[in-house]
């Protein structure tokens, strides 16, 4: 009963920050007045904030901020061991340095270290925690300018990248999880920059407890779902989830964005009902998912889970089976990947569904941006479908979803299945699936959530595989690097394609895009699709775990 008061009231509040925040959002994002930080900041990288991008521009601007980013927290992390406040930590080497870079830059977060025993408190905070900030800034503006794609009416342009991404951090971003990292330090999550404090364990055994600025880096990393942690048990550690009242703060601000984007998206195209439908499309997936997570633990399938009468192995007691189970479908149903259990022990089947959101495109509600602009994808698949089925040319919110459109976001779709997949296959044939403790079908879901973790830029593991190895940090590399930045670019191509474009008046044959039926469409539309792309992998791993 407290795990179901638990995301009752989660919903609850979901529902009353929907409107309110996401008006302000859209404020934000709209807005043509600039403050003086914001206008000091562009004059800084010489830009006009009153100049606008076409959709070419605005990729390049995104892939070039991007770049300098990666290249910029590759050196930091090279030279560690000479920056103020490194604690002694050797530099990471390369491998590993290439695969954090682009982790943190992506979005992913995807650790293949310790925290607490590998970086210093300025590569944390200066290196990670902007990071934080800005890849989940560039998420908001890609998803902005496609619904401006949406919204124009013959114009190329898209709006300004710098404006969007300066905005975001600086009016959303930065003031909330400033107001977040207040309420964990209230909490007990830890703020300083101690070196660390040497104490004794019951035992008797001496241990080393690092202090650092987590509160701080806590709050950006769960409101712009970005995921990762100071220490390595991430949200399982007690500095950085004290309480079951902080997991609740910890799951509303990983959700608080991505369920108000639709908001957005709603005043911007001047419908705020086709809002609602997007909105309803991501609460159907996500409730459906947190339950059959939490009912699949709860159930304890399996001869020692069964035998003790629960499924606590890998969970913490503070929060449970019921809380658990919630982080971690709120986690891989957004792009976080923040954990405080360990998926790894999940039973068969419940360990099966944090795949499965992930497979599911994070759509539901996704990350800050990639969400909205995955689940956009998956509508404009949808209205084509069913133009297929009456035999008329396809719109959505008065645009013609031709030749071109469907070209762009077919190819979206099929970006992030094809690393997943093709990843776990050169795993296999390479023999690094050696690396995974166990054999046979967990063997194939560790290799199978770890391609498919970082090609969608989740950046939870599955655990128990060891991934800090050159081909593992290289490969789970390339996957980040493409599975965020080809979408992003095809993303871009098809709101271009969309503002140049008319308004289409809607007629009798155009199919309400507001309605119950077409919600149902596109949840169903979306389950069939990565049922028809993920199901024989399924099958081999997970369910035949499962089934046996």
């Amino acid at each position: 009963m407290a795990g179901w008061i638990f995301v009752i009231t989660l919903v609850i509040a979901l529902i009353a920050v929907y409107r309110p925040f996401g008006d302000y959002l859209y404020r934000v994002v709209t807005g043509k007045r600039n403050n003086v930080v914001e206008r000091g900041v562009y004059r800084l990288v010489g830009v006009d904030p009153a100049t606008e991008q076409t959709w070419g521009v605005y990729a390049r601007s995104v892939l070039a901020f991007s770049a300098v980013s990666i290249l910029f927290l590759f050196m930091f992390l090279r030279l560690q061991d000479k920056l103020w406040l490194s604690l002694g930590m050797p530099n990471m080497n390369s491998h590993v340095s290439w695969n954090t870079a682009v982790s943190f830059v992506s979005n992913t977060n995807w650790q293949a270290y310790a925290g607490e025993s590998a970086l210093g408190h300025l590569v944390q905070m200066a290196g990670l925690a902007v990071q934080n900030f800005v890849s989940a800034a560039v998420g908001i503006a890609v998803a902005v300018a496609l619904i401006r794609g949406f919204a124009s009416r013959g114009r190329s342009e898209l709006g300004n990248f710098w404006v969007d991404l300066t905005r975001i951090t600086v009016r959303v971003l930065l003031p909330v999880a400033a107001i977040a990292a207040l309420i964990f330090m209230i909490g007990g999550v830890v703020q300083n920059l101690s070196g660390g404090t040497d104490g004794t364990t019951l035992t008797g055994a001496a241990q080393h407890i690092t202090g650092g600025p987590v509160a701080t880096q806590e709050a950006i990393k769960l409101l712009g779902t970005n995921g990762g942690g100071f220490y390595n048990t991430n949200s399982a550690h007690p500095f950085e989830n004290p309480a079951t009242w902080t997991n609740w703060i910890q799951i509303f601000l990983i959700l608080l964005i991505p369920f108000s984007l639709p908001r957005v998206f709603g005043r911007m195209v001047g419908q705020n009902r086709q809002g609602y439908a997007i909105v309803a499309v991501m609460a159907v997936l996500a409730i459906t998912s947190t339950a059959l997570t939490v009912g699949f633990e709860l159930h304890g399938a399996g001869t020692v889970p069964q035998a003790v009468g629960a499924a606590m192995e890998g969970k913490d007691v503070r929060f449970g089976i019921p809380d658990s189970a919630a982080f971690a479908a709120a986690t891989t149903l957004t792009s976080t990947g923040a954990v405080n259990s360990f998926h790894d022990s999940y039973t068969a089947l419940g360990g099966m569904m944090p795949m499965v959101n992930m497979m599911l495109g994070e759509a539901a509600p996704g990350g800050t941006g990639s969400g909205l602009y995955g689940l956009l994808i998956l509508a404009i698949i949808t209205v084509f479908v069913a133009g297929l089925m009456v035999g008329r040319t396809p719109e959505y919110l008065g645009k013609k979803i031709g030749a071109r459109e469907m070209k762009l976001a077919s190819s979206y779709f099929l970006i992030t299945p094809a690393l997943v997949l093709i990843g776990t296959a050169a795993a296999f044939a390479t023999g690094n699936n050696s690396t995974a403790l166990n054999v046979g079908p967990h063997g194939l879901s560790e290799v199978l959530y770890a391609f498919t973790s970082a090609s969608n830029n989740n950046g939870s593991a599955f655990g128990g595989i060891t991934v800090n190895t050159p081909w593992w940090d290289t490969a789970l590399g390339l996957a980040m690097l493409l599975g965020r930045f080809l979408p992003m670019v095809l993303v871009l191509a098809l709101a271009g394609s969309l503002a140049r474009q008319k308004a289409t008046p809607e007629s009798e044959g155009t199919l309400p895009t507001h309605q119950p039926l077409f919600v149902g469409l596109v949840v169903g539309v979306t389950v069939v699709l990565v049922a028809l792309t993920f199901l024989p992998a399924l099958a081999l791993g997970p369910i035949a775990e499962g089934l046996s």
